[in-house]
């Protein structure tokens, strides 16, 4: 069935407010994953909890939220977009008002599973509304307003929670999203609409009568809720070697959960999410390349602010705003790209340009420094965030232009569910390899730093001598003092240089997905082209 003609559904005012209307609670839901970062060790003191604990906090959004997504297209054509939008949005606003006030650490976990999986929805919503209300010449400019939600937010949620935590409490991360929720929902049932086949779809659906897989339905909980368990807890655990074997069940979780569902889902007549999609070229190729591509932005994002304040002495405030820079860039870059999208300018010119610029960007960051200024960490970063603009736009653009105007409820979620998978594992990899590559790097320099090494000893002996005549010390603890200084010294430079490996690890990773450039179709004056 060909689309690719088919006129816009005409909004009921500009549909640039209707872009920024839907905007609003998609911001607040992204920022959500990464601004109650810097204030858990504030809510672990704040409620008594261990920070193993409190952790869950984090985990158990990324759970629900993961499990939400790919379901989105299959909930929407059963209630319709804009009724499915702003139940999440309603929810969204309530999970976050209990997650401020919730008295016990059990409580905000659940609060928090809640505000997962109303916020889940919320993402593959709003494109599939940008979609259907933009003409296509528009559709990549309105993509880029998408894009600074979905990349900026991230990157502003640090800071942003470390000065609300530091001036406030941290209860405000959460009560900030119910103004912004409120008007949210105001606005979207003034001024979003379904478009009229939509309404007919839904319609249908339901004279069918309500049926549910719930073998599905299962079977993407069981595997994407142990896939990011996994994520969010293996290190810690230690993966494969943890001796009470909770890694090794999460894992077997994980795949058999995964694998039986993609059989289920293949042979079933009516998926709850549909993985043929995943047969059309363009989608595929899209999706790999996000996958890779944001695993290694939200992996970079949880390295550098990490860094800051642990080798550097930065506070969450200063580490936050040595990442903000870069927000700018993606600002400034996303809407250009969108102009050229819009001027038909093949996808496929774009991508390859975000992909070498993330590359070098982590290349030029594994080159930093322990006495780095702020503005030398701050030019990778910004070239990392331009890169991130010349990828973000035309990928999510190009993805859905060769899939059935019926199966973009479906698309988004899928795809915005790939996106996130690779986001978890980008984290996954940066917490383990840091924690690893430091052991490794430590074990070699402790071969040398021995008493029997001359220069060793030339050290403790000249920190000696200094603490004896200013510090009244004995020899012998002047001794002790110097060797467990440079014992310290020798950790944090073992733990610098695993970050800088880390680095390394991503832009090679950014590379490998530059081959799915090559297996992308045409994006650009696709409006001629028929729709598989």
């Amino acid at each position: 069935m060909s689309t690719a003609n088919a006129p816009a559904v005409k909004p009921p005012v500009n549909h640039w407010i209707v872009a920024l209307t839907v905007t609003l609670a998609t911001f607040m839901e992204v920022l959500d994953t990464s601004i109650a970062n810097v204030a858990l060790p504030y809510i672990a003191g704040g409620m008594s909890v261990g920070k193993s604990q409190s952790t869950w906090i984090l985990t158990s959004y990324l759970v629900a939220n993961a499990i939400v997504l790919p379901l989105s297209g299959w909930m929407i054509g059963m209630i319709g977009r804009k009724r499915f939008y702003m139940i999440c949005v309603f929810l969204f606003t309530l999970a976050s008002a209990a997650c401020g006030a919730a008295p016990t650490i059990e409580i905000l976990i659940l609060c928090r599973i809640l505000q997962g999986l109303a916020g889940g929805g919320l993402q593959p919503s709003e494109q599939g509304i940008l979609v259907d209300t933009f003409p296509k010449a528009q559709l990549g400019m309105a993509m880029a307003i998408y894009g600074v939600a979905v990349v900026v937010a991230p990157i502003l949620g640090p800071t942003l929670g470390g000065w609300i935590t530091d001036n406030y409490s941290w209860r405000w991360i959460f009560y900030i999203n119910v103004p912004v929720g409120v008007v949210s929902l105001v606005l979207t049932h003034f001024i979003v609409e379904d478009p009229p086949e939509m309404a007919g779809r839904v319609k249908a659906t339901r004279a069918k009568g309500l049926s549910v897989d719930y073998i599905g339905l299962s079977l993407i909980s069981l595997g994407l809720g142990s896939l990011e368990v996994i994520y969010a807890k293996g290190q810690e655990w230690d993966w494969y070697n943890d001796p009470f074997w909770r890694a090794q069940f999460f894992m077997g979780a994980a795949a058999i959960g995964l694998i039986s569902f993609v059989v289920w889902e293949w042979n079933h007549s009516n998926p709850i999410v549909n993985i043929r999609l995943l047969t059309e070229r363009n989608f595929a190729s899209c999706g790999m390349i996000i996958y890779i591509s944001f695993a290694v932005l939200y992996g970079a994002n949880v390295l550098l602010p990490q860094m800051l304040q642990e080798l550097f002495g930065y506070d969450a405030l200063r580490a936050g705003l040595v990442m903000s820079p870069g927000a700018f860039f993606t600002m400034l870059i996303m809407p250009v790209v969108g102009f050229l999208i819009g001027k038909k300018v093949d996808s496929r010119f774009i991508v390859p340009f975000g992909l070498i610029a993330i590359s070098i960007s982590c290349y030029w960051m594994g080159h930093y420094t322990m006495n780095a200024s702020p503005w030398s960490l701050n030019l990778p970063r910004c070239l990392m965030m331009a890169g991130v603009g010349c990828l973000f736009v035309p990928l999510n653009n190009a993805a859905y232009q060769y899939l059935p105007k019926d199966q973009i409820n479906n698309a988004t979620g899928l795809f915005n569910m790939i996106r996130n998978e690779g986001g978890s594992l980008g984290i996954a990899i940066a917490s383990t390899m840091v924690d690893r590559r430091a052991q490794f790097h430590q074990s070699r320099f402790a071969e040398h730093v021995i008493p029997a090494n001359p220069m060793v000893n030339r050290w403790t002996e000249y920190y000696s001598q200094i603490r004896m005549i200013r510090g009244g010390l004995t020899q012998f603890v002047a001794d002790q003092q110097g060797f467990a200084l440079l014992s310290r010294m020798v950790g944090q430079q073992a733990r610098f240089m695993a970050y800088m490996d880390v680095y390394f690890i991503f832009s090679a990773m950014a590379l490998l997905a530059f081959p799915f450039v090559f297996f992308m179709k045409k994006s650009a004056g696709k409006s001629d082209a028929p729709v598989h």
